[in-house]
């Protein structure tokens, strides 16, 4: 772990001043950010196991992945992969023995687990999101956000996605080893900085910590744990993660104040709220939640008993708190539906009808004019710009929820908006087109998961 008191103290201070900065009731920044910026990577080249190369959506025009593979068919027919160790790709003429056993080699990997989806189509889009999230997580474990320099770097919320996406697809030994990197960035406080180079230095450049990953964490090792098919491996590995998973989940407990609610400050959003807001809260609980099951998996059970506690406070405080003004955003009544919501609900939480209503409510106030998703009604970006992680909250939610008809129909958005390679990007403009950073770690997670949802429920933390 890391840490230090004079870290601490400079990051107390910013977070402090920029609180100041936020004037409206729910916290929210008066003016708007710039525009996104354009897509500049369309897809990767890669073998999983090494580096990668971005593709540029020039060079991704008329151009296809063979199916199921990162091996690139350029419109002139020939072929283009990166070797075993080379730090530039080769382009070579159909048939060639090296592209051969370079896509030999990610089908075997890709069907070393499991491929969802009730269609070829379907399947497809879970292949190239494997595919992807495979190259953007290094062998150490380090699971980049997105191949662009701006997104280059963990961020712990994402990356716990990466895990349980791996996890839920079979892919057990990628998902420990991205729970493994997350433990060993934890800081002596149990929670963790916005994000990490993939080294695992923090990036210290003033940005908030964002508390929330003291939740997606302990799920993500949960996850893992319990779909684990091997159990003695399970226990072993689990055994290795808990000290971190007490970690963060001890930071969680000690965090709630007085009305056992986490502080206002950075959620998912990146922007402080002056009060607590449902996105931080809320993964607060499902990582309680998750901890106290872990716990009782290991034999802990002074500690289990203090997270269920915990979040069964938390669970009475976000009842008193937010459910009466229908899961808005922060306490404020005011602060306008988040995309947050989905948090709890499944495959976070148990299904509640109230909290049915809320999402309900919330996919039809956030939906764009180009028919994504934006992560709340007072978001203070371009309003006609979508948002890709956010549009596959709704879908994952719908798919665990049983409601097959909206699950499709964020997930054929999704699909209709990827970049030429099949890749998710960040954002989505107002002409459709795919803007920011592609592939999106956090997106490509989230589909995943959509239609793993959708063939077969996925575990929830137990209440």
């Amino acid at each position: 772990m890391r840490g230090g008191m004079k870290k601490h103290a400079r990051h107390a201070l910013v977070l402090v001043i920029a609180a100041t900065l936020f004037s409206c009731a729910d916290g929210s920044q008066d003016n708007a950010y710039p525009n996104p910026v354009p897509l500049q990577v369309a897809g990767l080249l890669g073998d999983g196991t090494g580096p990668t190369v971005t593709i540029s959506p020039r060079e991704a025009r008329g151009a296809s992945y063979l199916p199921g593979t990162n091996v690139l068919r350029l419109a002139n027919g020939d072929l283009r992969y990166l070797p075993p160790g080379a730090s530039k790709p080769s382009t070579v003429p159909p048939g060639d023995p090296g592209a051969s056993a370079a896509a030999n080699a990610s089908r075997d990997w890709l069907f070393g687990g499991t491929v969802p989806g009730a269609s070829p189509n379907e399947r497809a889009i879970v292949e190239r999101a494997l595919l992807d999230l495979r190259l953007l997580t290094d062998e150490n474990g380090a699971t980049l956000a997105a191949p662009h320099s701006r997104w280059a770097y963990v961020w712990p919320r994402d990356a716990s996605f990466a895990a349980v996406a791996f996890a839920a697809t079979g892919h057990h030994e990628e998902a420990y080893e991205i729970l493994r990197f997350l433990a060993s960035v934890q800081e002596d406080d149990g929670g963790w900085e916005a994000r990490y180079h993939r080294s695992g230095e923090p990036v210290l450049d003033g940005r908030a910590r964002q508390l929330d990953a003291t939740g997606w964490f302990p799920w993500a090792a949960w996850f893992v744990h319990v779909t684990d098919p091997d159990a003695t491996r399970a226990t072993a590995r689990s055994r290795e993660l808990w000290p971190a998973v007490r970690a963060a989940a001890d930071e969680a407990v000690e965090s709630l104040k007085s009305n056992d609610l986490p502080p206002g400050g950075a959620d998912y959003w990146e922007i402080p709220t002056w009060r607590p807001n449902l996105g931080t809260a809320a993964s607060l609980r499902t990582g309680l939640r998750s901890a106290a099951a872990l716990a009782d998996e290991l034999g802990h059970e002074k500690e289990s008993q203090r997270y269920a506690d915990a979040a069964d406070r938390l669970d009475a405080a976000i009842e008193g708190e937010f459910a009466p003004n229908g899961y808005p955003r922060t306490t404020h009544p005011d602060s306008g539906a988040d995309a947050a919501v989905t948090f709890l609900a499944p495959p976070f939480a148990l299904e509640d009808p109230a909290v049915r209503a809320a999402v309900d409510r919330a996919s039809e106030r956030l939906t764009a004019s180009n028919g994504g998703v934006l992560p709340g009604e007072r978001w203070p970006q371009d309003p006609t710009v979508s948002w890709t992680p956010e549009t596959a909250f709704f879908a994952l939610s719908a798919a665990s929820s049983g409601d097959e008809r909206e699950a499709d129909r964020r997930l054929d958005w999704l699909t209709a908006h990827r970049t030429e390679l099949g890749s998710f990007p960040e954002k989505v403009d107002g002409e459709d087109k795919p803007q920011a950073a592609a592939p999106l770690a956090w997106t490509s997670a989230l589909v995943v998961l959509t239609l793993a949802a959708a063939e077969e429920p996925l575990p929830e933390p137990p209440e």
